[in-house]
């Protein structure tokens, strides 16, 4: 990855032995690999067993868990958060084990509605949820720094399976927990 990273930076008519690029293709590797790593992690490995006996079937949510992707067609990050919901079924799922999930399919090259619908169908296979609500905001640097450049624009999407798409009651407290209208 090193060799191929100087490749391109000499392909844009720049020197990579100059003091200030001289490390660069070594960094930049380092970097791919960390904004990455989603593809050498497992849901089993994430989950680790942190999935404990609860009475609770009433609507669990951990909003605003900050992410940062790369999108898959021109390899641009897309920064945002996700707010992720689902209903109990006898066991809940340890809290920080969400937000791993979030990193895990983030850290891959993405588009952001194949990573919504990801979390979302990890979450309810993981937990056996009666339904699972996702909602993913993000700008996307491949429109702000590139094409039609408009800083302003924030990509949202959603996932509902179960009651969260079934029963509009359960959608509708989702939304408005996340301050949002139905």
């Amino acid at each position: 990855m090193k060799e191929n990273f100087a490749s391109i930076i000499e392909a844009i008519g720049e020197d990579v032995s100059r003091p200030g690029l001289k490390d660069t293709p070594g960094r930049a590797a380092e970097a791919m690999r960390f904004l990455t790593r989603g593809y050498n992690q497992t849901v089993e490995e994430i989950v680790n067993g942190a999935l404990f006996p609860s009475d609770s079937s009433e609507m669990v949510l951990v909003r605003d868990i900050e992410l940062y992707s790369l999108c898959e067609h021109h390899l641009l990050p897309f920064i945002g958060k996700a707010h992720v919901a689902y209903i109990p079924t006898g066991h809940v799922l340890g809290l920080s084990k969400i937000a791993r999930i979030v990193d895990m399919f983030a850290r891959r090259l993405q588009i952001q509605e194949q990573l919504t619908t990801q979390i979302a169908t990890t979450i309810e296979q993981v937990t056996d949820a009666a339904g699972v609500g996702v909602i993913i905001e993000a700008k996307h640097m491949c429109m702000m720094m590139r094409g039609v450049e408009k800083q302003n624009s924030l990509m949202t999407t959603s996932a509902m399976l179960g009651a969260f798409r079934d029963n509009p009651s359960t959608r509708a407290e989702f939304l408005a927990l996340t301050n949002r209208h139905s």
